[in-house]
């Protein structure tokens, strides 16, 4: 990939879902690699600015295990410069900030309906927009440009819901409450059997913001847990616990990318050490604690 075939640049983060950069990548735009929070695993505010160059045209953030970004920095930033904010917003259905639904910041932002979220349609999702111009411009594009029976005003392509995606949304929306108030038990529970265990952390705190409770991940730091997280992958499958290496590989490690100047591993020195530690545990409304303790177990044995 040379950064001369594309037009324009959008800057985005290499921890998330391939998803991410292949969307730009799929438009004919550079995605440019930005390093990460060391705690909130998003993308870093501080390091946005110095990646600005007259070819950017947007920021492309993602709230990372349903912890949102630090959206009001990142506003300021794409204020600044009269840069586009389009959120990447997979992991974050029903989280507030200050009491906002995580949809009002930016321009965009993308949920994801897949079957593996909280809420889902078993496959699909949903664009969140404040600018009804915006949202004139995709109802238009997702029907293959059609506004009427006699006019078509534009190329698009189908990219609407089905009524059978509906009607499952509809009947997984009817459980929200009961599956989060499962998820929040667990949660804790978690939290109370691996507190205790060095080299453990979680997912950080954020004051004023509502969990989406889609994840539990833990981080492994393997100097003071003694393995790494790779081996505590491994060995939780031998008890038939499958947890999950997320995002890894990193998409800045893709063949595709490994031209960019920005995937350069020593441009990102917080995304490669965290996307080494982060373990997604087994998180579902039916899963009961004396499991979790075990699985807690596990953990503590290796």
């Amino acid at each position: 990939m040379q950064n001369t075939e594309f037009a324009g640049a959008i800057i985005t983060t290499p921890f998330t879902f391939a998803a991410t950069p292949h969307s730009i990548s799929w438009n004919g735009i550079t995605p440019v690699f930005c390093d990460i929070d060391p705690k909130r695993m998003t993308l870093d505010p501080k390091c946005i600015e110095p990646l600005i160059t007259e070819k950017t045209r947007a920021i492309l953030p993602v709230h990372v295990f349903g912890t949102p970004c630090d959206v009001y920095e990142i506003e300021k930033i794409a204020e600044n410069y009269g840069l586009k904010v389009i959120y990447d917003g997979a992991h974050v259905f029903e989280t507030e900030i200050d009491g906002m639904g995580i949809g009002n910041f930016g321009d965009i932002t993308m949920f994801s309906f897949h079957a593996t979220k909280l809420f889902h349609t078993a496959e699909g999702g949903a664009l969140a927009c404040k600018d009804q111009s915006i949202k004139k411009r995709i109802d238009e594009l997702k029907n293959f440009g059609i506004i009427s029976e006699d006019e078509v005003s534009r190329v698009g392509l189908n990219g609407k819901m089905n009524e059978i995606q509906a009607a499952m949304g509809l009947c997984v929306l009817e459980e929200i409450e009961h599956e989060r108030k499962e998820r929040e038990r667990i949660r804790k529970t978690y939290m109370e059997e691996l507190d205790e265990i060095d080299g453990i952390s979680f997912l950080p705190d954020i004051p004023r913001v509502k969990r989406s409770l889609q994840y539990f991940v833990i981080r492994i730091d393997e100097k003071v847990f003694g393995k790494s997280r790779d081996y505590v992958y491994e060995e939780l499958k031998k008890y038939n616990v499958f947890a999950r290496k997320y995002f890894y590989p990193m998409c800045s490690n893709f063949p595709c990318y490994s031209g960019l100047l920005s995937a350069s591993p020593k441009n990102l020195p917080i995304a490669n050490k965290v996307v080494n530690e982060t373990l997604s545990m087994p998180f579902y409304g039916a899963l009961d604690d004396n499991d979790i303790r075990k699985i807690c177990w596990i953990v503590g044995k290796i």
